[in-house]
């Protein structure tokens, strides 16, 4: 199974990229350094969320409902006379929903990491949500997802399900950080470590922290 930031080497994200860039007016390659950090991120939190039978029921419950997948038909709509309100509005929903409290802080973190400030990062997620929503929608409908066992293989599928432990310890210390950035140089060292493998969330993520 490819993985989430196999996505955004693929032409449908770089239409992404481009398109959150122009509505964000944040350099494309530094809209590319925050999804390359975020989307990982959001889906680990997903992935926690899911683990409990209510959260479960609750991602299942959007995926097939309001989330189908049906955002990424269109993006030259979606992006072309500028973002809606109302899918801003849905990506804050959503940030709240999945983030809780920790929302400011992974924010603040990312912003850090890839030179984009805090507001201009919060900016992008809003946009990247739906997005990142509707793609697993329709991943959940070509592979018939429909239970939270199914849920759960989805997610941990496309986080890399051959991370190594240091990967995804990586993403649960931005998940529980507070904020203040520090955990970025305390774990990067890890996930560089990986870098040298081809593919995965270590080499993505290890050019992104060697790409400054």
């Amino acid at each position: 199974m490819s993985g989430i930031l196999d996505l955004l080497n693929s032409d449908l994200g770089k239409t992404i990229i481009s398109g959150v860039s122009g509505s964000t007016g944040t350099d494309e390659r530094k809209t590319n350094s925050v999804l390359t950090m975020a989307l990982p991120v959001l889906m680990k939190a997903m992935e926690r969320n899911a683990s409990t039978s209510q959260g479960a029921e609750g991602l299942m419950g959007a995926l097939s409902k309001k989330h189908d997948g049906s955002i990424l038909d269109n993006l030259s709509g979606l992006f072309g006379g500028g973002v809606d309100d109302a899918v801003k509005k849905d990506g804050s929903d959503i940030l709240g929903h999945v983030l809780g409290n920790k929302q400011q802080g992974v924010e603040k973190i990312i912003g850090e990491k890839s030179g984009v400030d805090a507001s201009s990062v919060s900016n992008i997620l809003k946009i990247a949500a739906p997005l990142l929503m509707g793609y697993l929608g329709k991943q959940a409908q070509q592979r018939k997802v429909n239970s939270s066992n199914d849920l759960g293989g989805l997610l941990g599928g496309l986080l890399g399900g051959n991370s190594s432990n240091a990967e995804q310890s990586f993403l649960e210390k931005i998940l529980d950080a507070d904020g203040d950035g520090s955990v970025i140089d305390d774990v990067a060292g890890m996930v560089l470590g990986n870098a040298s493998k081809k593919g995965g969330l270590g080499g993505l993520l290890g050019g992104l922290f060697g790409g400054k």
